[in-house]
């Protein structure tokens, strides 16, 4: 029976070299799956608050799906299915230059942008009627309304939503390895296969994810903190 010893996983080169990569991955896909998330958030509520039921069905649809179909089978329909659909060419591609991740980055994008629409739907919501009038008043078309009056209140009224959905966000970029990408949770299940130290690689797992969360959160009661401030000026 082995002791308990986490210099012997953090120590050694190979082992380390792997943790790092994970470490680097789970950032990548988290990024990318939030940049995503956030503009396309942004467009769906635009559409939604269009005087068309025909637009705001069809992002109410969209919100419907992702919200009630289980992020991993997302996952697995735009890797396994999606992309079998894509001609030979482009998945061969896709092989060579790390589609997994691009395929994540997506999936989740796709799936936290409907989560991050409705967060700003409901700080829309609380924004005074009259900077609608206002925002007319000085000339501005709907979408310059949107995009530089309307949207940035609505975005700071809803930042708490928006802090929460971000954290788990970066924790649901685990899933991941589901589909093969050596994001942080990959890299922790290949290191315990290798050293037999399950207890030591897990514990390494739970520490950095629990820091990057705390991390987020903290950032994101700072960025609401600030906003605040700037919306008494």
């Amino acid at each position: 029976m082995k002791g308990f010893d986490l210099m012997a996983v953090l120590l050694n080169p190979e082992f380390s070299r792997m943790l790092v990569h994970g470490v680097k991955m789970t950032f990548i896909i988290f990024i990318g799956s939030w940049l995503l998330a956030m503009s396309l958030g942004m467009v769906l509520l635009a559409i939604r608050m269009l005087p068309s039921r025909i637009a705001s069905g069809f992002v109410a649809i969209y919100v419907s799906y992702h919200r009630n179909v289980p992020t991993l089978v997302q996952l697995m329909l735009w890797y396994f299915g999606i992309s079998s659909l894509l001609p030979d060419p482009v998945q061969i591609w896709l092989g060579d230059h790390n589609g997994e991740a691009l395929f994540a980055i997506i999936a989740l994008g796709l799936c936290q942008a409907a989560y991050f629409s409705e967060d700003q739907r409901s700080g829309l919501r609380a924004v005074p009627r009259g900077q609608w009038e206002a925002a007319r008043a000085l000339g501005h078309s709907y979408v310059g309304a949107m995009a530089y009056i309307l949207l940035p209140q609505a975005v700071r009224n809803a930042m708490p939503a928006l802090v929460n959905h971000t954290v788990s966000l970066f924790k649901n970029s685990s899933l991941a390895m589901a589909i093969g990408v050596a994001e942080l949770t990959h890299a922790v299940k290949e290191v315990e296969n290798q050293s037999f130290r399950p207890f030591e690689t897990y514990l390494i797992a739970t520490i950095v994810y629990l820091v990057c969360s705390l991390l987020l959160m903290w950032l994101g009661h700072h960025l609401e903190q600030r906003s605040r401030m700037a919306g008494a000026v």
